[in-house]
Order: structure tokens, then C-alpha cells, then sequence
């Protein structure tokens, strides 16, 4: 399914930002990555809503931009320790 393998990327690619060490800028950098991808994400969602895919579909791309989302917050907020 082109949606969940667009989801699995974005969310490997969030969780990968945490491996690199980062200031306050970069911090913030990364942050904003995550909202983006999870922007993108949600505009497939709805994308998948108008084409009329069954809602547990919608919900589950939802989910995936939510945790893309908090997995590269989460990511930048524990380089506030490095």
C-alpha cells in the first residue's frame, strides 16, 4: 500500500534525525521536519478520505502522521541532555 510505505519512510526518517548531534537550532530544525512530515502525512489522510477509503484507513494514516510527528519531537527533545 503506497500510503503506509510513504508512512513507515517518514517515520524512519524522523527517528533517524535523533542520531545526529544537535544545538538548539538544529533542535528546533528537526522539530519543524517532524511537523512537516506530519503535515504531509495528514494531507494524505484527507486525500484518502475524498477518494472515499474506508475511515479505519484514514484513522490508521492519522495515527502514523501522529506518531511521525511525537517520535521526531521526542527525538529532539532528548538531545536537550547531550
Amino acid at each position: 500500500m503506497k500510503f503506509t510505505k510513504t508512512a513507515l519512510i517518514a517515520s524512519a526518517a524522523a527517528m533517524s534525525l535523533g542520531l545526529a548531534a544537535c544545538d538548539g537550532p538544529q533542535e528546533e530544525a528537526m522539530e519543524d521536519q517532524a511537523e512537516a512530515m506530519e503535515s504531509e502525512l495528514d494531507a494524505q489522510a484527507e486525500a484518502m478520505e475524498d477518494a472515499g477509503a474506508p475511515e479505519e484507513a484514514v484513522e490508521a494514516m492519522e495515527d502514523k502522521a501522529d506518531a511521525v510527528e511525537d517520535a521526531g519531537e521526542e527525538a529532539a527533545d532528548e538531545m536537550d541532555g547531550m
